[in-house]
């Protein structure tokens, strides 16, 4: 068994797909990347999926940049992602950490979108797991609608909320002391069968 190093540093990533359900995938992907301000993150795209790698910060404000812009066309866009920061899940090789912690891409907060999402949130290394995913699943509900889902929760209202609701989320168990965070996302916009999506208004 290969025993790997545990450094604890602070990069956090996120490895997503992007799947816009239009002829125009190619143009609405290419568009979201190049609207999105990616300067303070590493990011790589493969023929699977993207990887964006940097402070915590920059990883989610990069990854709901890109959803944003792909969403705003109108076409159904579906989007799954799996963010992750901590020992020893990560290292120091090809990440870009800018010094800040000042977000690029503020203007996202005047696009509306509404959007359904389930995620699920992995807090390893820790005794007393099961307290912390209930706990952070209550702090959910100051953000956006959540209900239950199998193997995941699920929340609906507009995409920067969500987007925002789980980036605090994510660093509240960081800072509680999970040596590895890992949560995984799915998310949709403009689908047809979102039409509950509404059903709180």
């Amino acid at each position: 068994m290969v025993k790997h190093a545990c450094i604890k540093n602070d990069i956090a990533g996120a490895s997503f797909s992007i799947h816009p359900m239009s002829d125009q995938f190619v143009e609405i992907i290419k568009g979201a990347l190049e609207e999105a301000d990616t300067t303070k993150v590493h990011m790589d795209t493969d023929d699977v999926t993207t990887t964006v790698r940097g402070k915590l910060t920059h990883v989610f404000d990069v990854t709901k940049a890109i959803f944003v812009h792909a969403a705003k066309s109108g076409k159904h866009v579906a989007f799954e992602a799996t963010y992750s920061l901590g020992c020893p899940g990560d290292s120091k090789g090809e990440a870009y950490m800018a010094e800040d912690e000042i977000p690029l891409n503020a203007e996202l907060v005047n696009i509306k979108q509404r959007v359904a999402a389930k995620f699920s949130l992995y807090p390893l290394g820790g005794g007393n797991y099961m307290d912390v995913i209930y706990s952070q699943i209550e702090a959910m509900k100051q953000y956006v609608d959540v209900s239950h889902a199998h193997y995941a929760t699920r929340l609906d209202g507009e995409a920067i909320a969500i987007f925002n609701g789980l980036g605090q989320v994510f660093k509240a168990t960081v800072e509680g002391g999970s040596s590895h965070t890992v949560m995984t996302v799915s998310m949709s916009a403009n689908s047809p069968s979102h039409s509950g999506i509404d059903r709180d208004e």
